[in-house]
């Protein structure tokens, strides 16, 4: 035992955060990073005195409020830590607990409170591990009292002045001091009493040996600080224990606590008691169970089932630790407590157990409370989308708008974002960018054929083999609150199904205001889904349900142009290709020429998928032929260069032709633009022709009504201005009274709607009653109405790029759409397409008629003026 004589009066200062250090307890005291390096530091001070056989410090508590009996002290933040529970055992005359340093609840930047008084202690040891986490273990044995007279800092370390309060050894009171000795009489048997009824609690047998040798050796002074650490006392009562510097003070103090503290056993026990004489018949039904597995295990009848019980004990305590850790809602917490008891109640061999063991274990693996910190660099995201995707300037700038908001407010609720455009144009990996962008975990959900409502919501527990939907399974899998879920292909839910509707199942999933408490069937309860950031992906508009598509952010991704293509060809596919086959780019050499006429006669699409597999097949190509070369001794005769005339060795005869450009221009024949379901645009061809009939309008080619429609009003308008466009000589004459007209579209497999080829249909019809042609190179699109104004339609940076891809030189498109040729389309193909604006038909006419290929004038030259003039 330290003398006080050896303790200095200065002495380096270890804050700990709610725990008391008294005299003759030995305190264990567990620290890692910022505040091991600190109680280094610490050490190095109190071992300066190499006259002295022992280094000491000043073990200080750290109270949570300021007061009379508090300094301020700065620690600059660097002794927080949160390792070790308390844990108590006796070591010879000593006790041990576990400690910590001063938690970041209790400090703040303007320092922390310690306590007037503390005590200084002797390091007894000190271990140090070799992990990464530099970690710290100090065991500190307390000496005296003492109360702090100064503060200071020197490098880095909080020391601090002292007076010493000496701890008296007397095993007896003097005759003179008989007040004092009825104390001591009564804490000795208070303390006898308390030790038996410590019996009762199961404590081991060697601690209680050691706590009787106590009672009757050691000092009163010394087993109150003993007996005070080990009664339930509090925070404050503690305080007062340690700068109480009387001892009989001190005694009465801790006989009140071992009073208060043996009522409270009595009560415990009474309670044991009388729940313990209240066995229901399942409890009754274990224990027997139990002893008859000890029974049969002691006549060497017990099989595999030898360690069943305690195996099941582990598991249900690792259970238990995973839902404390988990942090679920309160509501939550409250159906896990519930199940819980339920789970003890069950036998392990029974069904329902099996049951109930698989719901808890999806609770505690759900991140009720874990979220991944957002790592928003604008300047880091803005070079990460354009290195990922060329092109697609709304989507980078809607998603750098996020980005920025996020990072100005903080909070802000995710927007429901649906990417819509054709196959191959990047809207799943854009969804992956923006989850690397942000540094948020990333999970994809392919709802592609869903059909029912439960793959949503999930199976209820009534079902056998129930399981969570697939937005649960994916909040399990990814482990924080705030993923990035991509929705992909969410147009191609199956909405006719005797199994629900999984659309509508959706609608809460995707609706900000009702998301945050999202019920899935199997759990029962609700789940804040407002931190994700949900992305969904659909090649079109058209089949996704009004209520659904309300709840969406919809931004287009329209296809690629040659040039946009050829740029990523150059820079990503063709390296990409090179890399996954082994080769390297001095092996394989293909030109932009090689490239383009790729696009243009191998691939036509609007994303880039077909693109990628017709490079793989070339790169193939010149892996073989290497290879051969290599084994043949011949590398040195191998050519790298690609050239024009070897794809057709390569990939066989071009699957497309500019068939556009080689046809003849007739009468009757127009090219029309068309928009597809799925983000694509194409060229329609119209074909029209006159017999002897009764004025009969018939039409081929697998129309929709729409489109039928419009043939009828675009025939009607002609025989009205029949007259004015002087292809009859009356204007009471029916110009198609003893004709019948045949309008065919090509490609009748494809099925085609919409309003959008009523001028072609016009021009189509006017071509052929008049004899002029209409020019190869030229396409039209935009809806008529009866009087002959040409509304606006949709879909006008799809069409513009198949006419650019087929070689149109001239597109016709109705005014109000100059807009969307403003902001959608490349400035590369506005310089290669001249663009007419019209708002009624005879512009129309005017911009797409031309005379014969002679030159001369046909039987029914038009005039323009008289058409205008009808208008």
């Amino acid at each position: 035992m330290s003398t006080i004589q050896s303790v200095p009066s200065t002495l380096p200062v270890i804050p700990l955060d709610s725990k008391v250090l008294l005299p003759s307890v030995v305190t264990k005291v567990i620290v890692s990073g910022d505040a091991a390096s600190y109680v280094s530091k610490t050490l190095k001070v109190a071992r300066k005195d190499r006259s002295r056989q022992a280094a000491y410090v000043a073990v200080v508590p750290v109270c949570k409020s300021a007061g009379d009996k508090t300094l301020k002290a700065n620690l600059d933040g660097a002794y927080f830590n949160k390792d070790g529970e308390e844990e108590k055992t006796i070591k010879t005359n000593k006790f041990t607990i576990k400690s910590k340093l001063v938690s970041d609840k209790n400090s703040s930047k303007s320092g922390v409170n310690l306590f007037h008084f503390g005590c200084a202690a002797r390091v007894i040891q000190v271990e140090k591990s070799d992990n990464a986490k530099e970690t710290v273990t100090l065991f500190l044995q307390g000496v005296c009292r003492f109360r702090i007279n100064e503060l200071n800092t020197s490098d880095g370390v909080l020391t601090a002045n002292v007076t010493h309060y000496p701890e008296t050894n007397e095993m007896h009171a003097t005759e003179d001091d008989k007040e004092f000795g009825d104390v001591l009489l009564e804490f000795r048997s208070l303390s006898r009493e308390f030790i038996s009824k410590m019996k009762d609690l199961k404590l081991p047998g060697a601690l209680l040996a050691q706590l009787a040798k106590v009672v009757d050796k050691s000092p009163p002074s010394q087993l109150a600080n003993l007996l005070a650490s080990v009664i339930e006392t509090t925070f404050d009562e503690k305080l007062e224990m340690l700068e109480s510097t009387d001892t009989r003070a001190r005694l009465q103090r801790v006989n009140e606590w071992m009073t208060r503290q043996l009522h409270v056993l009595k009560i415990t026990q009474q309670i044991q008691s009388n729940v313990d004489g209240k066995l229901d018949k399942k409890r009754r039904e274990f224990y027997l169970r139990q002893q008859l597995n000890a029974i049969k295990e002691e006549l060497g009848e017990k099989g595999d089932d030898a360690s069943a019980s305690g195996g099941d004990d582990d598991e249900l305590t690792e259970l238990k630790r995973k839902l404390d850790a988990a942090k679920l809602s309160k509501e939550a917490q409250t159906v896990a407590d519930r199940e819980m008891k339920r789970l003890k109640k069950l036998h392990p061999s029974s069904a329902e157990w099996s049951v109930v063991r698989t719901y808890l274990d999806v609770m505690a693996d759900l991140p009720w409370s874990e979220t991944s910190e957002d790592v928003i660099d604008i300047h880091r995201a803005r070079e990460q989308l354009e290195a990922d995707h060329y092109g697609l300037d709304t989507a980078k700038k809607r998603i750098l708008e996020y980005l920025s908001v996020v990072k100005v407010k903080g909070d802000l609720k995710a927007p429901i974002i649906c990417f819509v455009g054709p196959p191959g144009v990047g809207k799943t990996s854009l969804g992956k960018s923006i989850a690397s962008a942000t540094g948020r975990d990333f999970h994809r959900i392919s709802l592609g054929g869903v059909r029912d409502e439960a793959d949503i919501r999930g199976h209820r527990r009534t079902y056998v083999g129930a399981m969570p939907g697939l937005i649960i399974h994916g909040m399990r899998k990814s482990g924080v609150n705030n993923p990035v879920f991509l929705l992909d292909e969410i147009d191609k839910i199956v909405k006719t199904s005797h199994y629900g509707d999984p659309a509508a199942a959706m609608l809460e999933v995707l609706d900000p205001e009702q998301n945050s408490t999202f019920t899935d069937h199997y759990l029962n309860i609700p789940f804040d889904l407002s931190k994700v950031l949900f992305i969904a992906t659909a090649n079109s508009i058209d089949t996704i349900p009004a209520p659904l598509l309300d709840r969406m952010e919809v931004i287009s991704l329209p296809g690629y142009t040659f040039d946009e293509k050829l740029h990523i060809a150059k820079t990503y596919l063709l390296p990409k290709q090179i890399r996954e086959h082994g080769l390297t780019e001095n092996q394989v050499c293909i030109a932009d020429e090689v490239l383009l006429k790729i696009i243009e006669n191998y691939t036509r699409e609007s994303g880039v998928r077909n693109l990628e597999r017709t490079i793989a097949s070339i790169v193939r190509f010149k892996c073989v032929e290497w290879a051969d070369l290599h084994e043949a001794d011949s590398a040195d005769t191998y050519n790298e260069t690609v050239q024009v005339d070897d794809l057709e060795n390569i990939l066989g005869m071009q699957y497309f032709e500019k068939e556009i450009i080689q046809n003849e221009a007739i009468p009757g024949v127009v090219t029309g633009l068309a928009y597809s379901g799925s983000g694509n645009g194409g060229i329609l061809m119209i074909e029209a022709t006159h017999m002897p009939g009764e004025g009969k309008l018939q039409l081929t080619g697998s129309l929709g009504d729409v489109i039928k429609e419009s043939a009828q009003i675009a025939l009607a308008w002609v025989k009205s201005h029949a007259h004015a466009l002087r292809l009859t000589n009356s204007p009471i004459e029916n110009i198609a009274d003893k004709r019948d007209v045949h309008i065919h579209f090509p490609a009748g497999a494809v099925s085609k709607d919409g309003p959008s080829a009523g001028i072609a249909l016009t021009t189509a019809l006017v071509s052929l009653f008049s004899g002029r042609c209409v020019p190869n190179t030229t396409a039209m699109t935009g809806e008529i109405t009866l009087r002959g104004r040409v509304l606006p339609v949709g879909g006008i940076k799809e069409k513009v790029l198949s006419a650019h891809r087929a070689g149109i030189k001239k597109v016709i498109l109705p005014a109000r759409n100059r807009k969307d040729v403003s902001s959608d389309i490349p400035d590369s193909i506005k310089k290669s397409i001249e663009f007419v604006y019209v708002k009624n038909i005879s512009e129309v006419l005017e911009a797409a008629l031309v005379l014969d290929e002679r030159g001369e004038k046909l039987r029914t030259p038009m005039v323009i003026t008289r058409i205008e003039s009808h208008l």
